[in-house]
């Protein structure tokens, strides 16, 4: 379970919320320790992101330069990611351990956009931490019975994370210029990389 946890939390794939569902299912019906599917999580959860992380730090930003004009990643929009990584990255971090898209995407984008290493690390492990405690115990709590509510729960999940996401898109379009200004007051001058390109 931690292997495909952290696997997911690369990047890849793969069921990882449903893997730890199942699991904690499986301890409630066959005596078995909740701790441990919990820890097992959690550690599939940190070391995953630390390793999504790394990857972002070292080879994100030169993707972002090599690829990001097809993306329509300025550099003005470019410098906004990092102001806000900069100004609400831990939360970035902690929260989108609960949203499938961001699961796999926040730890590459903190080392994408430079996040400071020890404020990626508290908000992931509490994050992760966080994550699976509430999943398992849940699962675990409700037993067999976990099947009939995971339908419901989970489109439930999908239309708050839909709307969540819908609504800070519409924030960031209606207020780029006004954000832009504060991350170039933030972060002056050209980005590096930037300036070769002009």
């Amino acid at each position: 379970m931690a292997l495909i946890v952290g696997l997911e939390s690369l990047g890849i794939p793969l069921p990882g919320e449903a893997v730890l569902i199942v699991a904690s299912v499986y301890a409630a019906t066959h005596d078995g320790n909740i701790a441990m599917v919990i820890g097992a999580a959690t550690v599939g959860a940190i070391v995953g992101d630390n390793i999504g992380y790394m990857v972002g730090r070292k080879f994100g930003y030169s993707l972002v330069l090599k690829f990001g004009s097809y993306l329509g990643l300025t550099e003005g929009r470019v410098k906004l990611g990092q102001y806000l990584f900069q100004k609400y990255g831990g939360a970035v971090v902690f929260f989108g351990r609960f949203f499938a898209v961001l699961r796999f995407l926040a730890a590459f984008l903190a080392g994408v956009n430079q996040l400071a290493w020890p404020r990626f690390l508290v908000a992931n492990a509490l994050g992760g931490l966080v994550w699976a405690s509430i999943v398992g115990i849940s699962a675990y709590t409700f037993g067999r019975g976990i099947h009939e509510l995971q339908g419901p729960v989970g489109a439930v999940a999908f239309v708050v994370a839909v709307g969540i996401v819908i609504a800070i898109f519409v924030y960031l379009r209606r207020h780029e210029a006004e954000l832009q200004a504060q991350a170039e007051a933030s972060l002056p001058g050209p980005l590096p990389g930037f300036e070769r390109r002009d």
